[in-house]
C-alpha cells in the first residue's frame, strides 16, 4: 500500500497540529523532514518514544516540534506510523503537510487510517463504526455506547453467535456427505439446542437496537397541537434555552423548527411544528401541511393541549390525526399553573403517557423528561458487558441472521432433515458475517469510511 498522510487535528488555529503518516515508507519519509534534536536519524529512535526536533520544508527549518514512531504491527493502522506535532498555525500546518508530500507521501482519503486498521485486522467493522460514533457523540451516553463498541463488545457478541452457527453448519455438512453414517458432531436435539441459543442471542441484539438508535441516532419527535397551546415554550424548556419565538399571538410558529437535545440517556430530534388547525391563510396552510408530515414521520409525538381551557373543535380535529399514528403519543397538558380544565381522556386517543406541565414556569418538565426516557430505556444498561446494535446496517444484518435461524429451527421442529435446515444456517452465517466485516462488499466498506473525516 502507498504511504499516506493527513492532518489529524481539527483545521484551524490552535496550540498544536498533528500530522499522521502511515505506510511502509512512513519512517523513511518522515526522517527527510524531521531531524531529532540529538542529531540521530528518526529511524534510530526507539518506538513509541516522543522526541523533540526540527521540522524542515525543503531545506529550510520552519518549526520545531515533536515526533513519535509506531512500528508495525503495534500501531493504530497496523503499519509503520509517524505522528509529527507542530505549532497549530493554519499556514504552518499546511506547509508541514506539503513537506510530507514532497518527501514521498500521498494525501489520505476520508477515514483512510481507520480503514487501513480494519483491512489489517486491527479493528472489526463494528469497532470502526464505533470510532466515528465516538467522534460524533452528542451526549455522555453516546460516548459510553460508542466506547463500548470501540472496545469490541458488539464484535465479541457477534463472534460468539458466529461460532455457534459455524459449528451447526459443520454438523449439517457431515450429514449431507454421509447421510447413512452417524458422523455428525451434533445430534438433532443438540443441533436444535445450538440453534435455539443462537436465536436467543440474536434476538437480544435485535432488541438492543431500540436503545442504540435512541442514544446514537436520536428519536424523531414531533411537538404538535393547535395554535397557542405552548408548543414553542415546551421546546425551549426541553432545550434549556430560548430557541423558538414565544408570544401570546396564536400562530407565531409557521414552519417546522428542528433541534436536537439530550433527554436523560437518549437524543431527541425535536420538531416544533406550526399549530394544526383550519386556515385560509396560504402561509399558515403550508405550515400546517409540514406539521402533518412531521407527525407522520415521527417516532414519538408530544401532543400539547391547553389545560387551562376546555377542549375545543381543533383539539378533537387533532385527535383524529393522532389516532392514525403508530408511534407512542404523550399528552402534554400545558399551563398547569393556570388550573386544569381540559380532560384529554375525552379525545379517545390511546396516549402512552399523560403529564401536566407548565412550560412557562418549568413545572413538570423533569417528570416529562423521565417519562420520555422510560419509553425507550428499560432499566440500566451495562456497557461493559451488554452488546448494543447502534446503526441501521448492523440492525439489518442481525435481523436477517435471526430470520434465517428461525427458519432453520422451524425446519427441524417440523421433521425435516439437517441438510434442509443447513441451507438457512448458511444464510444466517453469511448475514451475521456482515456485522463485523467478514463478508461485506467493498462498496459498503468504502461508504462507511467515506463518512469519516480526513485524518482519522
Amino acid at each position: 500500500m502507498t504511504t499516506v498522510a493527513a492532518v489529524s487535528t481539527p483545521y484551524g488555529r490552535g496550540g498544536i497540529a498533528v500530522i499522521r503518516i502511515s505506510g511502509t515508507d512512513a519512517v523513511a519519509i518522515a526522517e527527510k523532514l524531521f531531524v531529532p534534536g540529538g542529531g540521530s536519524a528518526l529511524s534510530a529512535i526507539e518506538a513509541n518514544r516522543m522526541v523533540w526536533g526540527h521540522i524542515y520544508y525543503k531545506e529550510e527549518s520552519i518549526d520545531d516540534g515533536m515526533a513519535v514512531v509506531f512500528r508495525a504491527p503495534h500501531s493504530y493502522t497496523g503499519e509503520d506510523t509517524v505522528e509529527i506535532s507542530c505549532h497549530g498555525g493554519i499556514y504552518l500546518t499546511q506547509k508541514v503537510l506539503e513537506s510530507v508530500f514532497l518527501c514521498g507521501a500521498v494525501p489520505a482519503g476520508p477515514g483512510e487510517f481507520t480503514k487501513r486498521a480494519f483491512l489489517n485486522g486491527k479493528l472489526g467493522l463494528s469497532q470502526a463504526e464505533a470510532i466515528i460514533d465516538l467522534i460524533d457523540a452528542q451526549s455522555m451516553e453516546g460516548v459510553r455506547l460508542a466506547g463500548a463498541g470501540a472496545r469490541g463488545i458488539l464484535k465479541r457478541a457477534a463472534d460468539e453467535i458466529y461460532v455457534l452457527l459455524r459449528d451447526a453448519v459443520s454438523s449439517t455438512y457431515a450429514f449431507i456427505d454421509f447421510p447413512d453414517e452417524d458422523l455428525t458432531d451434533l445430534s438433532p436435539d443438540e443441533l436444535l439446542e445450538r440453534i435455539g441459543l443462537a436465536k436467543e442471542k440474536l434476538s437480544a441484539l435485535v432488541r438492543s437496537y431500540s436503545v442504540g438508535r435512541a442514544v446514537n441516532e436520536g428519536i424523531r419527535c414531533a411537538i404538535v397541537g393547535k395554535p397557542n397551546t405552548g408548543k414553542s415554550s415546551l421546546l425551549n424548556c426541553l432545550m434549556g434555552e430560548d430557541r423558538a419565538i414565544v408570544t401570546d399571538i396564536a400562530g407565531t410558529t409557521r414552519d417546522v423548527l428542528e433541534e436536537t437535545v439530550s433527554i436523560g440517556r437518549i437524543l431527541l430530534r425535536l420538531a416544533d411544528t406550526a399549530g394544526i388547525h383550519g386556515t385560509d391563510d396560504v402561509v399558515e396552510r403550508l405550515g400546517v401541511e409540514r406539521s402533518l408530515r412531521a407527525l407522520g414521520d415521527a417516532e414519538l409525538v408530544l401532543a400539547v393541549f391547553d389545560g387551562s381551557s376546555a377542549l375545543g373543535e381543533e383539539d378533537f380535529a387533532l385527535a383524529e390525526h393522532l389516532r392514525g399514528v403508530t408511534c407512542p403519543v404523550v399528552a402534554i397538558v400545558n399551563k398547569s399553573d393556570a388550573g386544569t380544565v381540559a380532560d384529554v381522556d375525552a379525545l379517545g386517543v390511546p396516549f402512552a403517557k399523560t403529564v401536566a406541565v407548565s412550560a412557562a414556569q418549568g413545572d413538570g418538565i423533569d417528570v416529562l423528561r423521565t417519562m420520555i426516557e422510560g419509553l425507550f430505556f428499560d432499566g440500566q444498561i451495562d456497557y461493559s458487558t451488554e452488546a448494543i446494535v447502534s446503526n441501521a446496517r448492523q440492525y439489518a444484518a442481525v435481523c436477517a441472521a435471526q430470520q434465517h435461524v428461525e427458519r432453520a429451527e422451524d425446519a427441524l421442529k417440523n421433521g425435516f432433515t439437517q441438510d434442509i435446515a443447513g441451507m438457512d444456517l448458511e444464510l444466517a452465517l453469511s448475514a451475521l458475517a456482515e456485522v463485523d466485516g467478514r463478508a461485506v462488499t467493498g462498496d459498503v466498506v468504502d461508504t462507511i469510511f467515506h463518512n469519516f473525516c480526513v485524518g482519522k
